[in-house]
């Protein structure tokens, strides 16, 4: 039969939208599904207003600190209403931004929530009584936040999609979850003026982060008067006018509680067992190596497969599907290549901040190589810090023996900014003599990966050997 779409694709974020941008520049004919803006969970309720609250929570608490920069200032309240239109004024142009790119591509959009249809004639998406046919399917429908059953009413129990609407800030609240959802509400809350608990079940925060940097983090979040709680799991919740929360023997009352411990992939109503498409206990789809689903030419993105929950790993599962899409059709020479998990890296854009790409100390083995670099030996991070306050953030790279870098582990002021060299070094299988002889200026927070790379390769300069 005639294929009305070379591909079509189920949901218009990070992974959805960027397997759409990349299949048209191949020269692919593609059909983009979704009932809600383009730009998705990221653009709307996720990375990009999250960050926005985030960086009006650093300027709150700089100004707070002004006095000790020599700089007269005054703290006033936090207008939120305010605070709301500068984040909305982040997001609009770069949702126009993208719609403009989807129509300059000829990509077909169809605002409607779609489900797989796949016959005897082929793979085909559904909406409503429309049936549209495809050569091939991307199912990249995201994933929304767990709520553990809790009682979810967006105004004393929230997830992030409502803390990020607040037209009010409380005056206290229990964070439950301390993974980067949590941990990053409860640093910009706390600087925002917000009395905050956070409590993590599992015995430190971020888990999957280096056990010390969690340290440093939770010593960190409780110096700027967070109430960390690990190890302590929620055994019930009341809700009255406020929120009461009960951990084994003590209660805890807030203004409200948010729910951060994590999100689940969305693939319900999508017709998954009817078209052969397989699940995982977890509900993530089930994919072979090529992100090939059971059922032929359908394929899924993104947060529906099991993995690090990252906008960037969407937008490489979305270039990858295109590409290898194309090349299976006959517009792409090359067979691409998945980048692995292992290899993306992740940021909790927390104060301070916590990044990484690679394998753990402990993930790399006993016979691994560790250097961690101090940041209080670093110009440009003492010139971030106010007087006075000790900068307990370092660099931390992890050798396989005698080989290449394998694990860039970073904590402190503004060192999300370093993970992309850190996932060269890792990505490249990049050893501490290749980059050793690579100039950095001065001063910059980059200097600490240098240092670490020296004393890595057996001539250090601004540390003890």
């Amino acid at each position: 039969m005639d294929h009305q779409f070379d591909l079509a694709i189920l949901g218009a974020g990070s992974a959805g939208y960027a397997c759409a941008l990349r299949a048209a520049q191949l020269g692919l004919r593609v059909a983009l599904f979704d009932d809600q803006p383009a730009g998705g969970t990221c653009l709307h309720h996720g990375c990009i207003p999250a960050k926005a609250w985030l960086q009006a929570a650093k300027v709150r608490r700089t100004v707070a600190k002004a006095d000790a920069f020599g700089i007269g200032a005054t703290l006033g309240d936090t207008d939120v209403p305010a605070l709301r239109r500068y984040v909305d004024g982040v997001i609009r142009p770069l949702h126009k931004g993208l719609e403009g790119l989807i129509a300059a591509r000829g990509i077909t959009v169809i605002r409607e929530r779609a489900s797989l249809a796949v016959s005897d004639d082929g793979p085909g998406v559904r909406v409503g009584d429309a049936r549209y046919s495809a050569r091939a399917i991307v199912i990249a429908t995201g994933a929304a936040p767990i709520t553990l059953g809790l009682p979810v009413d967006g105004e004393k129990v929230l997830t992030s999609d409502h803390a990020l609407k607040l037209n009010e800030l409380p005056s206290s609240a229990i964070v439950l979850g301390g993974g980067v959802i949590g941990v990053e509400f409860a640093s910009l809350w706390a600087d925002l003026g917000v009395e905050v608990t956070l409590v993590e079940a599992q015995d430190r925060l971020l888990p999957s982060e280096e056990p010390s940097h969690s340290s440093i983090l939770k010593a960190e979040l409780m110096a700027r008067g967070v109430d960390v709680r690990t190890g302590a799991n929620l055994s019930s919740l009341k809700v009255e006018d406020g929120v009461t929360a009960r951990l084994g023997d003590e209660e805890l009352s807030a203004d409200l509680l948010l729910v951060a411990v994590g999100r689940r992939p969305s693939t319900e109503g999508l017709g998954l067992a009817e078209a052969g498409v397989s699940l995982t206990e977890a509900g993530h789809i089930q994919v072979d190596d090529n992100l090939q689903t059971g059922t032929r030419s359908v394929y899924a993105a993104g947060d529906v497969v099991e993995g690090p929950q990252l906008a960037h790993r969407g937008y490489a599962h979305g270039i990858f599907l295109a590409e290898r899409i194309a090349q299976l059709q006959g517009h792409h020479p090359a067979r691409p290549v998945l980048p692995a998990d292992s290899d993306l890296p992740r940021i909790t854009y927390s104060t301070p901040q916590v990044a990484s790409v690679g394998l753990t100390a402990e993930q790399a083995g006993p016979d691994a190589q560790v250097v961690d670099y101090p940041l209080a030996g670093n110009g440009r991070s003492r010139i971030l810090r106010a007087p006075g306050v000790r900068d307990s953030g370092k660099v931390r790279l992890v050798r396989a023996a005698g080989g290449a870098i394998v694990g860039v582990h970073l904590i402190g002021d503004d060192v999300g900014e370093l993970i992309a060299e850190g996932a060269l070094l890792v990505g490249w299988q990049a050893t501490p003599e290749d980059v050793a002889g690579i100039v950095h200026a001065h001063p910059t927070l980059g200097e600490s990966i240098a240092e670490a790379n020296w004393a890595l390769a057996g001539r250090p300069l601004h540390m003890h050997a």
